[in-house]
C-alpha cells in the first residue's frame, strides 16, 4: 500500500521516542505489513525492505514468519491497545469522564485511511483466530486483558458511586469493547467516517444512562 501516508495513519504512531533495535525495527515493520496485508498476504521481502536488515538477520530473531506474528501481537499489539485504551483511563476519577474523552479524541485523530485499515487486533481475530490456535490463544488473551482492565475500574467506579447500582462492571467492559470494535468495522465496511462518529456518540449516550446522578 504505497500510497499511505505513514505519518498520517492512526495505528503506526510510534509509542515512544526511542529508537529501536534491529528486533524492535522489525517487529514494527511486520506490525505495519501485517495491518495493510493481512498475515497471510504479508511479505517477509517487504519487512526487510522496509527495514534495511538481512534475511539472516529476520531469521535470527525470529525462526518462522508465525513466530514473528506471534511476537507482532505479543509485543506490539498488545502494547498498543494497553497504551491507548487502558491507561488513559487512569487519569480520570471517574471512568465514564475517561471513556467519554477517549471516544472523542479517537473519534478526532482517525482518518479515512485508519478506517480502511481497520483496528490491527480486530482484523487478525477475523483473519487468523478460526484458523491457527496460537494467534487465537494470544488475541484472546489481549480482549481478556482489556475486558479486565475495565472491569477493575468499573468496580471502583461503583463502589465510589460514580456509576449506577444496577450496573455489572464485566458486562459493561465487555459491552464497551465490543461497540468500540465494531464500529471500526462497520466504518470499515462502509469506507465511511460518519459511521465511526454514530456508533461514538450512541455509546457516550449509553455512559451517561449509567452514570449515577449525583
Amino acid at each position: 500500500m504505497n500510497d499511505i501516508c505513514e505519518d498520517e495513519v492512526y495505528w503506526w504512531r510510534p509509542l515512544e521516542d526511542v529508537e529501536p533495535d534491529t528486533r524492535g525495527k522489525i517487529l514494527f515493520a511486520a506490525y505495519k505489513e501485517i495491518h495493510s496485508q493481512g498475515f497471510q498476504a504479508a511479505s517477509l521481502s517487504n519487512i526487510l525492505a522496509r527495514t534495511g536488515v538481512t534475511k539472516g538477520a529476520l531469521y535470527h530473531h525470529f525462526p518462522n514468519k508465525t513466530a514473528l506474528g506471534y511476537a507482532v501481537i505479543d509485543e506490539v499489539i498488545a502494547q498498543r491497545i494497553h497504551l491507548s485504551f487502558i491507561q488513559p483511563l487512569e487519569q480520570f476519577e471517574n471512568p465514564i469522564d475517561g471513556f467519554i474523552e477517549l471516544i472523542r479524541q479517537s473519534g478526532e485523530a482517525f482518518s479515512i485511511t485508519d478506517i480502511n485499515l481497520g483496528c490491527p487486533l480486530t482484523n487478525l481475530a477475523q483473519e487468523m483466530a478460526p484458523i491457527d490456535e496460537g494467534f487465537r490463544t494470544r488475541l484472546i488473551d489481549i480482549y481478556e486483558k482489556w475486558h479486565q482492565s475495565i472491569a477493575t475500574v468499573m468496580t471502583e467506579a461503583k463502589d465510589s458511586g460514580h456509576i449506577i447500582d444496577e450496573a455489572d462492571p464485566y458486562t459493561l467492559a465487555v459491552t464497551i469493547v465490543a461497540t468500540m470494535e465494531g464500529a471500526l468495522s462497520a466504518a470499515k465496511v462502509a469506507q465511511n467516517l460518519d459511521k465511526l462518529y454514530h456508533a461514538g456518540s450512541g455509546l457516550i449516550q449509553y455512559l451517561q444512562l449509567i452514570r449515577k446522578q449525583q
